[in-house]
C-alpha cells in the first residue's frame, strides 16, 4: 500500500483565484505532489508506489489512481492537474514507470473531466531558480526559500510545478 508524508501546512499565496484546488505532480516511482487547496493553502509531500515482492506489474498504478481518488476526496475536488513533462529519461525501468503513470493519471483526469498539463522540466527548473539546468540542490533550495520544508527533491519539484503553473495563470477561472 501507497504511504504518503502528512501534508505540511505550507505558505499562502494570492496567484490563484480560491475555490478551485490545483495539484501538481512529479511523476515516478516515488511521487511528489503539491496541492494548492481551495483556501490558497498549499499542502505537498511525496508518495511511494514501488511495488511489493508479490505485486503484479500493474499493482503501482491501481495504488496510483486510488491515491489520486483520495487527493480528489481530501481536497473537495482538484480544479487542474500539472505535471512535470519529462522528455528523456536516464533509464529504461525510468521510462517506462513515467509513461504508465503518465498513462494512468490522464485516464483519470478524463474520466473526471479535470483538464491536465503537461510543463517541460526546463521551464520548471527555469521558473525555480533562474536556470534551466539547475540541479536538485537548486530547486530545494529555492522551495525552502518561500518557506516550504520539502523532505526530498520529489518534493521540491511538486512545490515548483506548482508555482510555475500558478505563475503561467493555469487552473485560475
Amino acid at each position: 500500500m501507497a504511504e504518503t508524508t502528512v501534508p505540511k501546512p505550507g505558505s499562502k499565496t494570492n496567484d490563484h483565484e480560491p475555490g478551485t484546488a490545483i495539484l501538481a505532480l512529479d511523476l515516478g516511482t516515488t511521487t511528489g505532489w503539491a496541492l494548492q487547496g481551495t483556501d490558497a493553502t498549499i499542502n505537498s509531500g511525496a508518495v511511494e508506489f514501488r511495488p511489493g515482492r508479490f505485486d503484479g506489474g500493474g499493482v503501482r498504478f491501481l495504488r496510483f489512481k486510488a491515491w489520486l481518488t483520495d487527493i480528489q476526496q481530501l481536497s473537495r475536488g482538484i480544479g487542474m492537474v500539472a505535471f512535470e513533462e519529462v522528455r528523456r529519461h536516464v533509464g529504461v525501468d525510468a521510462a517506462h514507470a513515467y509513461g504508465g503513470f503518465l498513462a494512468h493519471l490522464t485516464a483519470w483526469c478524463e474520466a473526471r473531466r479535470i483538464p491536465y498539463t503537461g510543463i517541460p522540466v526546463g521551464t520548471i527548473k527555469r521558473h525555480a531558480t533562474g536556470k534551466g539546468n539547475a540541479g536538485k540542490d537548486a530547486v530545494i533550495t529555492a522551495m525552502k526559500a518561500k518557506g516550504h520544508a520539502p523532505a526530498d527533491d520529489n518534493e521540491a519539484d511538486a512545490l515548483a510545478i506548482l508555482y510555475c503553473a500558478l505563475s503561467q495563470g493555469l487552473g485560475a477561472h
